[in-house]
């Protein structure tokens, strides 16, 4: 008896609650997509843990840990609007498009691959070995999960297949297209010429120039990974979640770019 009385007084779960639930899980898989691979998930996850600690503190009656958290929080919603500005104006670009229902197909049906990426890494190694020598800067991004739409916007857009001929020329000074980053991904060439977010970490090295600060900062904001070769030194470096590798050789980069990439297991392991 006492069980049924606990069921009768359970509300009812009714087909409209159902449709809220399930919109509510997809919006949330919806924003999941569209910040994976990005710091903003981390910023996102802090949020919601800092929210969490808020209820617990308000439950347990600890007034003043409750009042300074619960101002934090509503300053920090309006913070999030700001931090999110890029996926939020990515949504309503997507919303306003033409293709609106195939893009949302790929986004809500997409599945996480594993599968390597087939990049043609000895025309990388080959292309920044020549680079070195001739001390030809250059800047070369390889996306992951993150396809850093807004920054391939930014240069010029085209799709070719990845040579080491090629990436030599994009580069080449006196060419239109050597000044700014080639975006690499699934062994093609997206863009060249792209702009990159600056680093303002302050422990910089003065001797690193803005080809190794723009490489540090897409990688603080993203989970691309960066080639840099130094005009002044001709230096090959590598960049990986905010952190910075120079002076690396070309065995090093083949190493590094085939785990990376075309690893059959896992193409995200560390390098270690």
């Amino acid at each position: 008896m006492i069980l049924l009385d606990i069921i009768q007084s359970l509300p009812s779960f009714t087909i409209t609650d159902f449709i809220d639930v399930f919109v509510v899980a997809l919006l949330l898989f919806f924003v999941f997509r569209m910040i994976k691979g990005t710091n903003a998930l981390s910023i996102a996850a802090g949020f919601f843990i800092l929210y969490v600690i808020w209820k617990v503190v308000s439950i347990l009656g600890m007034r003043i840990m409750s009042e300074i958290l619960g101002q934090f929080i509503s300053l920090g919603l309006m913070a999030l609007i700001v931090i999110f500005q890029p996926e939020i104006r990515r949504f309503l670009v997507m919303l306003g498009s033409s293709n609106f229902a195939e893009r949302g197909r790929k986004l809500f049906f997409w599945k996480t691959q594993n599968n390597p990426q087939n990049l043609n890494v000895n025309a990388i190694v080959q292309a920044c070995g020549h680079m070195s020598q001739s001390m030809t800067g250059a800047l070369i991004i390889f996306c992951k999960e993150n396809k850093l739409e807004t920054i391939v916007q930014t240069g010029e857009m085209f799709k070719s297949e990845l040579s080491s001929q090629l990436l030599e020329t994009i580069f080449f000074k006196n060419t239109p297209l050597h000044d700014g980053a080639v975006i690499i991904d699934k062994g093609q060439i997206l863009a060249a010429r792209c702009i990159l977010p600056v680093s303002h970490a302050t422990n910089i090295p003065l001797s690193m120039g803005l080809r190794h600060r723009s490489a540090l900062g897409v990688t603080e904001n993203s989970d691309a990974i960066a080639v840099v070769v130094s005009e002044q030194t001709g230096q090959i470096s590598i960049a990986e979640g905010g952190i910075i590798r120079q002076g690396i050789t070309t065995s090093y980069l083949q190493s590094f770019l085939e785990k990376k990439f075309n690893s059959p297991k896992n193409p995200n392991n560390e390098e270690k």
